[in-house]
C-alpha cells in the first residue's frame, strides 16, 4: 500500500509539471524533489500546492518540489518511473509534431535564460556542485550518527558489553571510509570516472602514508580528511580528461587510469594532504576558538543569518565544514546552534497564527507546516508563511539569533553542544546530539536553546511583524466581507489573503 500512495502521489504531481516530455532532469535532497524542466510556463503551481503531500514549491536552479525527509526518497523513484514510461509512449506523437514558431521561440528564450542564469551565478554553480558531493553522504551520516549514539548511551549505563564493541565498529566505519566515498561523489559531479575519483581519495586514508614523510614530517592516515579527498578527486578528474584528450585510443584503457592515478595520487601524498591537513585544523580551530570566546556573539550572529542564507542558497558551503568537524572531533558545533533558525521561524508561525485569527487560509498553510517546522523541515513555514509577509520573516530570525545566542554562551562557559551528522534539525536532532559534558547536559542545552528560539520569534513576530496596515489587510472578518461585496469580489478578496509565494528572482536577492 506504502508503494501505491507512493507512486499515486508521483502521478499527481507529473502533469501538474507539464507531463513527461516537460521532465528534463529529476534528483532529490533531503527533502525536496528537484526537476529540470524544458518549459517552466506549463507549471501549474497553485495546483501543485494544494496536493496533500506538497508542503511547498522553490524555484531555483532547478523546480523543487518539498515533499519532507523520507517521503521524497520513496516518491522519487515512482516518478522517475512514471516519466519514462511517459516518454516510452509518446515517440511517435512527438515525431509528428511541428514546432509553431511560438514554441520555438519559447524553447530558444528557456535555453538562453538557462544560460545566463548558469553564467551569471558561477560561485553558486560551485556551491551546488559542492552539496552534490555530500548530500548523498547525509543518510549514511545520520544512521551511523544515532548508532553511535546508542551506542555511547548503553557504555554509559554498563549495558550490553559484549554487544557495544560491534555498535562502534557499525558506527565508525563509515567515518573512517568516508574520505573515498567523497572522491567517487566528487569525480562524478566533475565530470571523471568515479571509481578512479574513489581510488585517489582511498590514498588519504590507507595506514601505509604513515611511512611517508612530506614538507619535513610523517604523514598520517586519514590527514586532509575530506577536503584532501575533494581536492585529489578534481585533480583526477582534470587528468584523466587530459589523457582522454591525447592518448591514442588503442591504448586509451591502459594509459588514461594508470597516468590519472598515479599522477594525482603522488600530487596528494607530497602536497594536497600536508595542505588540506592544515586547512581542516585551521576549520576545526577556528569553529572551537569563536564558540569559547566570542560563542554569545557568534551564536546571534549565525543563527540569525541561517534563514537568509538557506534563501538564497549559500548555507551549502556549511557541508565541508560540518563533515571536517564530525571526522575531526565527533561532532559539529554549529550545526546546533544554525537549528536555532528554524526554531525561531516556529514560534513566528504560532504568532501569526494567533495574530490572524480570521484569515483562515494562512492558518490552514500553518497548520499543516507546523509539524513539519517542528521536525526541521522549514521550507513550508519559510516560503509558504514567513518570507511572503516580509516583517514576519525578519522577526524569525530575530527568534533563531537569540536561541543560537543562548548556546553560543553555554560554549562559552565550556559546554560544548554539538550534533555526529548534518541534515535533521529542530526536535529530530535529539538523538543526534554529542557533547563534552555528558547527554544530558548538551540535551538540555540544546532543548533550552529551541525553548528560547520559540519564545522570541513568537513574541518579536506578535509584538512587532505587522504593521497595523498589513492586520487590516490580512486578518479581515471573511462574513463581514460578505456582508458587503458581491460573489465575485468575495472569491478575489479571498484569494487576495493567500500569502503569495516569493517571485523567484525576488527570492535570490
Amino acid at each position: 500500500m506504502s508503494t501505491d500512495k507512493n507512486r499515486a502521489t508521483a502521478a499527481a504531481i507529473l502533469p501538474l509539471v507539464g507531463g513527461a516530455a516537460n521532465v528534463t532532469t529529476v534528483a532529490h535532497c533531503m527533502t525536496r524533489l528537484r526537476l529540470g524542466l524544458a518549459d517552466r510556463s506549463l507549471v501549474q503551481d497553485e495546483a501543485l500546492k494544494a496536493l496533500p503531500d506538497v508542503l511547498g514549491v522553490v524555484e531555483d536552479d532547478t523546480y523543487q518540489i518539498v515533499l519532507g525527509p523520507g517521503k521524497v526518497a520513496r516518491v522519487t523513484p515512482e516518478f522517475e518511473a512514471l516519466v519514462a514510461e511517459g516518454r516510452s509512449a509518446e515517440p511517435s506523437a512527438t515525431a509528428e509534431h511541428t514546432l509553431t514558431a511560438d514554441e520555438l521561440a519559447a524553447q530558444g528564450a528557456a535555453i538562453k535564460a538557462a544560460r545566463k542564469e548558469k553564467n551569471a551565478t558561477p560561485f553558486k554553480l560551485f556551491l551546488r556542485r559542492i552539496a552534490n558531493i555530500f548530500v548523498p553522504l547525509i543518510p549514511a551520516l545520520i544512521g551511523c550518527g544515532i548508532i553511535a549514539g546508542i551506542n555511547g548511551l548503553l557504555i554509559n549505563l554498563g549495558w550490553l558489553p559484549a554487544i557495544t564493541p560491534a555498535l562502534a565498529a557499525i558506527a565508525s566505519g563509515f567515518m573512517a571510509l568516508i574520505a573515498v566515498f567523497v572522491g567517487f561523489n566528487t569525480a562524478k559531479e566533475f565530470g571523471g570516472t568515479p571509481i578512479l575519483g574513489g581510488a585517489v581519495a582511498a590514498i588519504i586514508v590507507y595506514a601505509g602514508v604513515a611511512d611517508i614523510e612530506a614538507f619535513g614530517q610523517k604523514l598520517s592516515p586519514g590527514q586532509g580528511g575530506v577536503l584532501g579527498a575533494l581536492g585529489a578527486a578534481v585533480l583526477a578528474t582534470y587528468i584523466e580528461k587530459w589523457c582522454r584528450k591525447w592518448v591514442p585510443e588503442a591504448v586509451d584503457v591502459l594509459v588514461t587510469p594508470t597516468l590519472t592515478v598515479l599522477i594525482s595520487g603522488l600530487v596528494t601524498i607530497f602536497g594536497l594532504m600536508f595542505l588540506a591537513g592544515e586547512v581542516s585544523t585551521g576549520i576545526g580551530t577556528a569553529a572551537n576558538w569563536l564558540l569559547d570566546n566570542t560563542g554569545a556573539f557568534a551564536g546571534l550572529v549565525l543563527g540569525g543569518l541561517f534563514l537568509p542564507l538557506v534563501m538564497l542558497g549559500l548555507h551549502q558551503a556549511l557541508i565541508p565544514i560540518h563533515t571536517t568537524l564530525i571526522e575531526q572531533q565527533g561532532y559539529t558545533v554549529l550545526l546546533p546552534i544554525l537549528a536555532m533558525a528554524g526554531a525561531g521561524q516556529v514560534g513566528c508561525a504560532i504568532a501569526v497564527f494567533k495574530r490572524l485569527k480570521h484569515n483562515k487560509s494562512i492558518r490552514t498553510t500553518i497548520k499543516s507546516a507546523l509539524p513539519a517546522g517542528f521536525l526541521g523541515v522549514g521550507e513550508p513555514l519559510i516560503y509558504g508563511v514567513s518570507l511572503p509577509l516580509g516583517r514576519p520573516f525578519i522577526t524569525a530570525c530575530v527568534g533563531g539569533a537569540a536561541g543560537g545566542a543562548f548556546i553560543g554562551a553555554f560554549s562559552m562557559l565550556g559546554d560544548k553542544v554539538g550534533s555526529t551528522a548534518i541534515g535533521p534539525s529542530g526536535w529530530a536532532l535529539f538523538p543526534l546530539l554529542d557533547g563534552n559534558k555528558g547527554l544530558g547536559l548538551t540535551a538540555a542545552i540544546y532543548g533550552g536553546g529551541l525553548l528560547v528560539g520559540y519564545l522570541v520569534g513568537f513574541f518579536t513576530t506578535y509584538f512587532f511583524g505587522f504593521s497595523k496596515q498589513m492586520l487590516v489587510d490580512l486578518n479581515a472578518d471573511p462574513q463581514e466581507a460578505a456582508a458587503g461585496e458581491p460573489a465575485a469580489a468575495q472569491a478575489e478578496g479571498a484569494d487576495s489573503l493567500r500569502p503569495a509565494a516569493p517571485a523567484p528572482e525576488a527570492a535570490k536577492v
